[in-house]
């Protein structure tokens, strides 16, 4: 069962056409669909999207760009958006130091928040991480270490050394098209080592359009481009990767049904 893991169905690009594009996916075998939220106002749209559509589901969270304009985002606000039956993970939350849109002290309180409501609901956490390696894997060593909680990577780009972090933190890591692309070879050897059981394929779409098709507008339908690719690596059949990526997912986020 090919999953994408991570899109943005509400995101301009796509929901002018967002029908049009779940058709597409579905028509190339994707089965089922996780539409992230970056921002408090998108969480309705996001979430009436998976009630509407069987195989879409949700997630509520606040990305590290956005922080600055969340910084007073209680729990209590996630907490509550989580009792929906279509919300099944929290995020994206986490640190970009890249752009740095959001003070860097905000961003590490509000991603701690995001960690302890995962902690409390057993909801997996997605994780954005960019220039932020030392930081991030001092908060997420820091936090597990008051108590587990589930969570993955998402659109890992990152050194080996984080990989091993996350991984021996018991974290998921999840491939975007990015790996396709020709300067992608330090994380492409990656891809081809990670564990089978801590493995997700995603599109981030729409954004990353992986090849063949660099330079359009992301679809969901494309991460069975990016599930070859990364099956090649390894070795096995696209087949056999989306099988073992669909096995993970439904794993990871417990909460999601076909």
């Amino acid at each position: 069962m090919l999953i994408d893991s991570h899109c943005h169905l509400n995101y301009k690009g796509l929901v002018e056409q967002q029908d049009a594009v779940l058709a597409r996916a579905r028509e190339t075998g994707v089965q089922g669909f996780l539409n992230i939220a970056t921002r408090e106002r998108e969480w309705a749209d996001i979430i009436a999207t998976a009630h509407r559509e069987p195989d879409v589901w949700a997630t509520v969270g606040i990305h590290p760009h956005e922080a600055d304009a969340h910084a007073d985002l209680g729990e209590s606000v996630l907490l509550a958006a989580t009792r929906d039956s279509r919300v099944i993970g929290i995020g994206e939350t986490g640190l970009d130091y890249f752009y740095d849109h959001s003070d860097r002290a905000v961003q590490q309180d509000l991603f701690r928040a995001h960690i302890r409501v995962a902690r409390e609901t057993g909801l997996p956490l997605i994780i954005h991480t960019r220039d932020a390696e030392e930081d991030t894997a001092r908060i997420l060593t820091e936090e597990m270490g008051k108590g587990a909680f589930p969570a993955l990577i998402h659109c890992f780009t990152a050194s080996a050394d984080l990989a091993r972090t996350a991984l021996d933190l018991g974290l998921t890591i999840s491939l975007s098209g990015i790996v396709t692309f020709k300067n992608a070879k330090d994380l492409q050897a990656i891809a081809a080592e990670l564990p089978e059981d801590r493995l997700l394929v995603e599109t981030d779409a729409p954004f990353l359009a992986p090849v063949p098709h660099r330079g359009k507008t992301c679809e969901p339908a494309f991460v069975s481009d990016t599930c070859a690719f990364v099956a090649g690596l390894r070795g096995i059949s696209s087949e056999r990767l989306a099988e073992v990526t669909g096995e993970n997912f439904f794993r990871l986020f417990r909460k999601a049904s076909l």
